[in-house]
């Protein structure tokens, strides 16, 4: 009886532990979900990106709700998802988000302080390459540039046509192109091992194919496959 009580009291210490891991679980697949509703949106405006960049891109991080820090001068920081194309050379449908986080000193200044969604499309295997190996200083590590607008990119300038990552902002319903240099993207490790229960690089998650996608990118998913089921880049690109 006596071992049975103690058995009875243990797990009801441990069950505060066990929900606040719970929660912690659900707050990274809500960002999940979150990305691909910001994303679903964001596609939905008549201006918005033009689809034969997205059609050309390799990978997209979608960042909901980044806000101004409390603490620091023009300090940021947002999370929310990498997605790549599956395959060898970014050929095959869209695979398992890994979880980023972006942070920076000049994006405060642009935003005046208002939450804003941010979407990046990584343009090419390089680009791709180093996001997924390591933390990147864009503008710096990774050539960016603000993403053009509308129904074609035939008038973007070539800068933004050799750029790494073209970003891109919505704030308050105005959806438009953001210069992102100086900040700086990363896989958040932690927020990975909270999402598929272990510990995994975002090399592990979007090149190895070592995890199935969770239930959270669904839609997220579902809508990039539709939108954009093939990748257009020129094929020596992807090489």
């Amino acid at each position: 009886m006596k071992s049975i009580l103690i058995c009875l009291l243990s797990c009801a210490m441990l069950l505060p532990v066990w929900a606040a891991n719970d929660e912690k679980d659900k707050k990274e697949a809500d960002r999940v979900k979150d990305a691909g509703q910001v994303l679903k949106e964001i596609l939905n405006i008549p201006d918005d990106i033009p689809p034969d960049l997205l059609d050309r891109a390799e990978c997209i991080v979608v960042l909901p709700s980044v806000k101004k820090a409390a603490i620091g001068i023009g300090g940021s920081y947002g999370r929310g998802v990498m997605i790549c194309r599956s395959g060898q050379h970014y050929t095959g449908p869209w695979g398992a988000p890994a979880m980023y986080a972006l942070e920076g000193l000049n994006i405060g200044f642009q935003l005046g302080g208002q939450a804003t969604d941010f979407v990046l499309l990584v343009m090419n295997p390089s680009g791709a390459t180093s996001l997924l190996s390591s933390k990147v200083k864009l503008g710096a590590d990774a050539s960016a540039a603000a993403g053009p607008k509308g129904r074609s990119a035939e008038a973007a300038t070539d800068v933004v046509m050799k750029a790494e990552v073209l970003s891109y902002s919505r704030s308050k319903g105005l959806f438009a192109g953001v210069s992102l240099e100086g900040s700086t993207l990363r896989s958040d490790g932690s927020a990975n091992e909270k999402l598929y229960g272990q510990k995994l690089s975002a090399t592990d998650i979007i090149r190895g194919g070592k995890v199935k996608p969770p239930a959270a990118a669904a839609e997220l998913i579902a809508l990039l496959n539709k939108k954009t089921p093939k990748n257009k880049s020129e094929p020596k690109s992807l090489q």
